[in-house]
Parts: C-alpha cells; structure tokens; sequence
C-alpha cells in the first residue's frame, strides 16, 4: 500500500487513511483528513523532515509519521 512517505517531490496524493489511531488525531486536527489532496513540496538535505501541502497551508512530518499516512492507489 502506498503512503505519503513514497511521494516523490512536487507529486501529489490523496489521503485514505492512516494505520496509527493515535498520530492520526493529530494529524486530522491539522487537516490531514482522509479525502483530502496533499503534495510534498520541501524534503531536508538529509531526508528527513519533510514539508507537505495540505488545505492551504505547509506542514512539516518526519518519515516516520509519513509513514503512517495512506494514500489512495
């Protein structure tokens, strides 16, 4: 299954879901909901955090909680 994490830079995906219940309140109080389109637009020189587009605005994730974050096929 593909996740934020596998996006390529300046691609952009649509969220499903999420596989941890914990990160994903967070997340949706951020507006990461599922349904909603998201791009990567920044990745750090070493890899890690990156910065997604979503509802307007810049969030910075590590991988990690990326990771977590489905995407429709």
């Amino acid at each position: 299954m593909r996740t934020l994490r596998h996006l390529k830079r300046n691609e952009k995906g649509v969220i499903k879901g999420f596989t941890d219940d914990e990160l994903s309140v967070k997340l949706m109080e951020m507006g990461c909901l599922p349904g909603v389109e998201v791009s990567l637009q920044l990745i750090a020189p070493l890899g890690d955090p990156i910065a997604i587009e979503v509802a307007g605005y810049q969030l910075s994730l590590r991988k990690e909680e990326a990771s977590k974050i489905l995407l429709e096929d």
